[in-house]
């Protein structure tokens, strides 16, 4: 009896890289919930999480998407752009959203990492996140 041949071994793959950041802001919001409101307003603070995703074959002689020390590089320059800042005076951020920070973060390292295909940022302590993906 004859064995089939073994399916070979898909190489598309996905590696990612995450961090945190500490930062404040302010936002305006639609809610009714005057408390709730209120506090947006004021400034106050979070710790935020980060993930970047790079995907693609990996490559034949190195079995990597991507050496992830480049993406590390590249956050240990974006980083310092967000961490223990006022996020309503990052230049090109907009208002302090889940949104508007993965595509700022999205921004900062995709002319880098052409395969990018995803940035997601959390909060933690109370639950909400943002994932941002190519199209």
């Amino acid at each position: 009896m004859t064995q089939a041949p073994a399916k070979p071994i898909p190489r598309r793959c996905e590696v990612s890289q995450r961090f945190f950041f500490d930062a404040a802001h302010t936002l305006k919001r639609t809610v009714d919930d005057a408390q709730e409101i209120a506090g947006s307003r004021r400034i106050h603070g979070h710790t935020y999480h980060a993930e970047v995703t790079v995907a693609g074959n990996a490559d034949a002689d190195t079995g990597m998407v991507v050496d992830l020390g480049h993406l590390r590089n590249a956050i240990q320059v974006l980083r310092p752009r967000l961490d223990h800042h006022l996020l309503d005076e990052v230049e090109g951020l907009g208002p302090a959203t889940l949104e508007n920070l993965a595509a700022f973060i999205w921004q900062a390292v995709a002319a880098e990492f052409p395969g990018l295909s995803q940035v997601r940022v959390w909060r933690d302590g109370i639950g909400d996140s943002c994932t941002l993906r190519a199209a």
